[in-house]
């Protein structure tokens, strides 16, 4: 049975403990997570609960899927991510993979987005293993989200051989406890352009790579622009879609004719527009750089649907009836929340804590915020059991 940093075992473990310990897993997006899901499996199995542990391509990270209650019977399954963004130390007031208490804040890296979500869902796992549910709450927590929705289509896949078809996914991203009923859709990819080197003094006998990226890097600002005009959904902030360039880099040194120039850039969309399909004039300029002579690479980073659930839907009136907030309508950024709408599950966002403490140093959630989620999907719970 796991012990916590205090000694205690997980059986008997309050949500502001089990964040402590998720906290100082330091499973930053983009590394090896074995350590956190091993430690949540043997949480798991403290309370009679098995886990399902799905690798993905990479070898070296997993998700995490369990079901309480009866799989063959449609639940609800609640999705977090157990990666995190990167901490700089130095901008930190104390350790970020260290929880540290202020009165009602709780501080550390996650704590937020979203090992909050993680550690209330995990505590209540005694009251909810200990109900009679006649329809199952499913746990579905994956690995690197924070790299564009990477870990969990490898989860989603996998569902029909690990329970009936869900009545609906809680998404736990940080929302205030308040159901969100669409996101932004968002595709990111690297353009890479290869030219030829040569001495500064006869450019005639090189091809300069960072000119020719300039040619692409005016289109994704001519098509940005262009964005701006239409279409609009009010819902979301800004109301259009959007596009920028957001890394760029190349060359050596000044006397050198760049034979390489890698340009990032990333589209996010409103519902009802293909994020990917907003860089395709890009593309299309990038591509027109070989007949100048210019190797072309264009490389997809991430790519994920945005969200549009509609306000009928029974999972958007159980969740506000559970929570008591009205639902809002949309946020701008986005979340695994839509791959599972692609999927045909109902899906949708809440969570505890701000959106706008996350990513950041310092960042913190309200020790009363991971009791009110707790005390939700308890509430949930409850419902299943009913």
């Amino acid at each position: 049975m796991s012990q916590t940093a205090g000694g205690r075992t997980g059986e008997f473990m309050n949500v502001t403990e089990i964040l402590e310990k998720l906290v100082s897993f330091d499973s930053v997006v983009g590394r090896p997570n074995g350590v956190i899901v091993s430690w949540i499996c043997d949480y798991l199995a403290a309370h009679g609960i098995e886990s399902q542990v799905i690798a993905g391509p990479e070898g070296d990270r997993s998700n995490l899927f369990a079901t309480i209650g009866p799989a063959d019977v449609g639940g609800y399954i609640l999705s977090g991510h157990m990666d995190v963004v990167p901490a700089d130390v130095s901008e930190w007031t104390s350790s970020p993979f260290s929880l540290r208490r202020e009165g009602d804040k709780l501080f550390g890296r996650g704590t937020t987005d979203m090992k909050g979500y993680l550690a209330a869902a995990l505590a209540a796992v005694p009251e909810l293993a200990g109900a009679k549910l006649r329809r199952p709450i499913h746990l579905a927590f994956s690995y690197d989200e924070e790299a564009g929705c990477r870990g969990v289509p490898h989860l989603i896949a996998r569902l029909p051989a690990l329970c009936a078809p869900p009545q609906g996914a809680i998404i736990g991203e940080p929302s205030n406890m308040r159901a969100v009923l669409a996101h932004k859709g968002k595709a990111a990819v690297r353009v890479t352009i290869r030219g030829r080197a040569g001495h500064s003094s006869r450019p005639d006998l090189g091809l300069n790579a960072i000119h020719a990226m300039a040619e692409v890097l005016n289109a994704a600002i001519g098509e940005a622009t262009r964005l701006t005009q239409s279409p609009f959904d009010t819902a979301f902030e800004p109301a259009y879609s959007s596009l920028q360039a957001g890394v760029i880099s190349g060359g050596k040194a000044i006397n050198i004719v760049p034979d390489i120039c890698a340009l990032e850039l990333e589209a996010r969309a409103i519902s009802g527009v293909d994020p990917s399909a907003l860089l395709w004039p890009i593309r299309e300029t990038a591509e027109g750089l070989r007949a100048a002579g210019f190797a072309v690479e264009w490389d997809e980073m991430s790519a994920y649907p945005a969200l549009a659930l509609s306000a009928q839907s029974p999972l958007v009136h159980l969740v506000a009836d559970l929570t008591g907030v009205t639902p809002l309508s949309a946020v701008s950024y986005g979340t695994e929340a839509g791959l599972y709408q692609a999927a045909g599950i109902d899906a949708l966002i809440c969570g505890p804590g701000d959106i706008g403490r996350a990513h950041k140093p310092d960042e913190f959630i309200l020790e009363s915020e991971l009791v009110a989620c707790q005390r939700f999907i308890e509430a949930l719970g409850a419902r299943c059991a009913a």
